[in-house]
């Protein structure tokens, strides 16, 4: 297995102790199960999409939890009464949970099953107290005018 790092890293930022522990956490936690397998897709500049693989699942054996910066979503196979003896099985038949981190604002809008694909797209709504704003930098002009009133101002003082 290998071991990644993120010292160098944490040494010249400030306040992505998060970001690293997320990094960190992917890499243990991965351990090769790639079942099932998934699309993560952007579809405009706030929205997204991420699309399951699970075919043999109907909408009923599927959860899907949305927590804050976390989306779960699990698959539980019913047990099906085979009518003969199977004498090999390809097909997977197990259950899985798949886990994503979303990012902050980032809610779930639907989610469909279609052609044994789980379709779940995904919003980001920045609140507008959060949004970038542009800061008018005032030039010269503001200057001239503060000192102009600091001496309209000291000469009432001297006038007094």
């Amino acid at each position: 297995m290998s071991r990644l790092d993120f010292t160098p890293y944490r040494r010249t930022t400030v306040g992505f102790d998060r970001l690293f522990d997320l990094l960190e956490s992917q890499v243990r936690g991965n351990t090769g199960d790639n079942y099932p397998p998934f699309n993560i897709e952007r579809s405009g500049a706030d929205n997204y999409r991420i699309t399951l693989a699970v075919a043999g699942f109907r909408a009923q054996d599927i959860d899907i939890t949305a927590q804050q910066n976390l989306l779960i979503i699990q698959g539980r196979k019913r047990e099906d009464a085979g009518k003969g003896e199977l004498l090999h099985v390809g097909i997977a038949n197990r259950g899985f949970e798949r886990r994503f981190e979303l990012a902050d604002y980032v809610r779930v809008e639907s989610a469909d099953l279609a052609d044994g694909l789980l379709l779940i797209d995904l919003v980001r709504e920045v609140p507008e107290a959060m949004k970038p704003k542009k800061i008018a930098v005032n030039g010269q002009a503001a200057t001239l005018k503060a000192v102009a009133s600091a001496e309209a101002d000291s000469d009432t003082a001297d006038a007094a």
